[in-house]
This record gives structure tokens, C-alpha cells and sequence, in this order.
């Protein structure tokens, strides 16, 4: 399928500039991803993905926002937490 039409949209810069980063970590562009949005749109006839609201907004997690590791090792975590408090 050849693209024949755009698509205008207006958001801020740094939401744009932000997007474009994570996009560009997965090997996207924002043609593509939004395209990717547009036909699980139509294929699921919903929103491909669930909307909410925070469930506190004015809660932070103290600097530690996308910093989470997942571990294979169960002990890995608390062999690290050892170490940082001996």
C-alpha cells in the first residue's frame, strides 16, 4: 500500500522531540508509528491501548522513573542491596 495522503497534528515540541527519541530507540519513525497506531485502530475497531489517568498525579517516584531493572536471578537485586549497605 502506497502512503497518498497526510496528516497534520499539533502537539509541543518537547513531547515531539521526546516521542522521536523513543521511536528512534525502536527503530521507528513517527510516519511509521503512527501508522502502526492507525491500523491496530481499525483492525481492533478500539483504541489499540488502555487510557488512564495516573493514579496520583502529583506522586514521583524520587528520581527513579524508568530506572527498574528486571533480574533472571532472584538474589541479584539483594546480593546488590548488601553491597551498597556494608
Amino acid at each position: 500500500m502506497t502512503a497518498n495522503t497526510n496528516i497534520n497534528i499539533r502537539t509541543t515540541a518537547e513531547l515531539k522531540a521526546s516521542s522521536n527519541e523513543v521511536l528512534r530507540r525502536l527503530g521507528l519513525d513517527m510516519s511509521t508509528a503512527v501508522n502502526i497506531f492507525l491500523t491496530q485502530l481499525v483492525y481492533r475497531n478500539a483504541i489499540p491501548f488502555e487510557i488512564s489517568a495516573p493514579a496520583h498525579p502529583s506522586a514521583r517516584l524520587g528520581g527513579w522513573e524508568g530506572k527498574g531493572v528486571v533480574s533472571e536471578d532472584f538474589n541479584e537485586p539483594m546480593d546488590e542491596f548488601e553491597e551498597l549497605t556494608t
